[in-house]
């Protein structure tokens, strides 16, 4: 089954005929459909690539891993849904598990991040560490933005932690302000 794009409504064809959007879910969830096999990478748009590349090797000691990919191609624009698209981006590896993705566009300009951990939409990276506090301490000496002093999730005052009781979460803001997370589990 090839799914065909649509203005943003995913519609597969079953023996050359379209199917309503229930019949989709029920197909996804038959397991009909491919399903994800894994995590592949995490895309960030950013404001200045060069910038943005030093930054999390610097800061977060996430350094580029060579690939690199330029693109000024109305097929890509397509598929990012960006008339006139022109992007360059560098890859770099997350620990030893997950890509990261910085992108930027040059055409066209793109608007600063403005977002709040609570709209909708806004995602942030979660970067697990050995010790946050030491952490913490290198980011307020390299003059990082901190959002506040690392909290460890308990039970209480309005927080219920669960599985998580013990873990440590501090959050940042990258170059753009794009926040980040920092997550020590407990020991």
């Amino acid at each position: 089954m090839n799914p065909m794009i649509r203005h943003r409504w995913v519609v597969p064809l079953v023996r050359g005929r379209s199917v309503s959007s229930t019949v989709v879910a029920r197909t996804v969830r038959m397991g009909i459909m491919s399903r994800v096999t894994r995590m592949n990478h995490i895309g960030v748009p950013v404001s200045d690539l060069a910038r943005s590349v030093r930054w999390y090797e610097d800061v977060l000691g996430i350094a580029p891993n060579g690939v690199t990919i330029a693109a000024t191609n109305p097929a890509i624009g397509a598929v990012v849904e960006v008339e006139k698209a022109s992007m360059r981006a560098s890859f770099a590896l997350a620990g030893d598990n997950v890509l990261l993705e910085l992108i930027q566009y040059d055409s066209p300009q793109p608007r600063p991040f403005t977002g709040r951990n609570c709209d909708v939409g806004v995602m942030h990276l979660c970067f697990e560490v050995d010790d946050l506090d030491a952490a913490h301490r290198d980011l307020v000496e390299r003059g990082v933005h901190v959002n506040a002093d690392p909290v460890v999730l308990q039970d209480g005052d309005g927080v219920e932690a669960g599985a998580l009781a013990g873990t440590k979460i501090l959050y940042l803001r990258d170059p753009d302000g794009i926040q980040l997370e920092l997550f020590e589990l407990p020991s």
